[in-house]
């Protein structure tokens, strides 16, 4: 298969400082690496540019933190993505999860697309809902075409993902408004008792049937679904996560359905982590996902 990976180093959307070096952890993980040793043709595209927080106002008249800085690096990314040829796998790698307005906009290519989002927040705050007006918290609402209209216009006028294509899964931190928004959306949430209650085989299953009419399946993998003793490089990290195994079931399951087209990996903060052991691990679901077998 051929891979392209490309790199968004933006933190401008997390409440705190060092995501943006996410990108470099995970290549020194040797992403790209493992990627070959699994057969695939692997592209590295490089970064988007992102503008450094500090030579910019924080607001920027707009009332949410950063909005045109994290608007210019996500449609950087949308046109890179969109650019690709359509069987082209792309691995996007961040960066917080904000960036996801731009590269699952790119990768659907103008098409349905299923979002599986692995997470353990929802991230379907609004400006209106925003306790803090970071925009890591709300990149599904903008992706539904909710929010700011520069921000769910990132992949054109009348493209957006339909709640009912969207599966979340590994929730455990969820804002009371954003709770409310998730409900009347009627967006389908696996949430940690779930995990615990069905098993991820299940929900796997489940997933896959749900999303069975898109053309296209979005993976967004962010760190923090992962239990903080997996992954303890993280920003925002919530005790009770999948565990190591959950989380490589997922993807294995993921791989033998050959129906997911593109993947985000967020939210590795190496100024957090012990030994870039997030970046491994994530790394590591990245390959269970693109093919990597036990035997």
């Amino acid at each position: 298969m051929d891979l392209s990976v490309l790199g968004i180093p933006m933190d401008l959307g997390a409440g705190r400082r060092g995501v943006d070096m996410g990108p470099g952890a995970l290549r020194n993980a040797r992403l790209n690496a493992v990627l070959r040793g699994l057969g695939h043709t692997v592209t590295d595209l490089g970064d988007v540019p992102v503008t450094i927080p500090e030579t910019v106002d924080r607001l920027e008249q707009s009332g949410l933190i950063f909005r045109d800085s994290i608007l210019e690096a996500c449609t950087e990314a949308a046109r890179r993505l969109s650019a690709l040829n359509p069987d082209t796998f792309p691995v996007s790698i961040g960066g917080d999860h904000s960036v996801s307005m731009g590269t699952v906009a790119g990768a659907s290519h103008g098409r349905r697309t299923g979002l599986i989002w692995v997470d353990a927040h929802t991230d379907y705050n609004t400006p209106g809902s925003s306790p803090s007006g970071n925009i890591h918290g709300m990149p599904v609402a903008h992706l539904t075409g909710q929010g700011d209209p520069r921000l769910s216009t990132i992949g054109g006028q009348g493209w957006r993902i339909l709640p009912e294509d969207i599966v979340m899964i590994g929730i455990r931190s969820v804002d009371a408004a954003e709770r409310e928004l998730v409900k009347q959306a009627g967006i389908k949430v696996y949430t940690m008792k779930d995990v615990d209650t069905h098993s991820i085989s299940r929900i796997t299953s489940e997933t896959l049937e749900r999303l069975s009419g898109v053309e296209r399946l979005h993976v967004s993998f962010d760190a923090d679904a992962l239990d903080p003793s997996v992954c303890p490089g993280v920003g925002t990290p919530v005790l009770g996560g999948l565990s190591y195994r959950e989380g490589h079931l997922l993807m294995e399951l993921l791989s033998e359905s050959r129906r997911v087209t593109s993947l985000d990996i967020v939210e590795v903060n190496p100024t957090l982590d012990i030994g870039n052991t997030t970046a491994e691990v994530m790394v590591s679901m990245a390959a269970s996902l693109l093919g990597q077998r036990i035997l």
